[in-house]
């Protein structure tokens, strides 16, 4: 392995917990006329809480897991479906 190359931990929170997370987030945002993908991409891409509106306390269910576990368990089912 190339020593300037970062090993990220795969010891992520609970795959059904994020699951359930994002389509509690989505749901809230949806029901408010959000396009909820992209307020969760703003959010995943530049780490600004103020993409997810607070509306039904989504705000802080997504922040319940960092970014890093929901862009790796978006990745994996991506993965899984190819």
């Amino acid at each position: 392995m190339d020593s300037n190359t970062i090993k990220m931990n795969n010891n992520h929170g609970n795959k059904n917990e994020i699951k359930e997370n994002l389509i509690k987030v989505c749901d809230s945002m949806n029901l408010k006329g959000y396009h909820s993908k992209d307020q969760i991409i703003g959010y995943l891409v530049s780490g600004d809480p103020s993409y997810i509106p607070r509306v039904d306390n989504a705000r802080n269910m997504i922040r319940e897991f960092s970014r890093e576990e929901i862009l790796m368990e978006l990745l994996e089912k991506y993965l899984e479906n190819e």
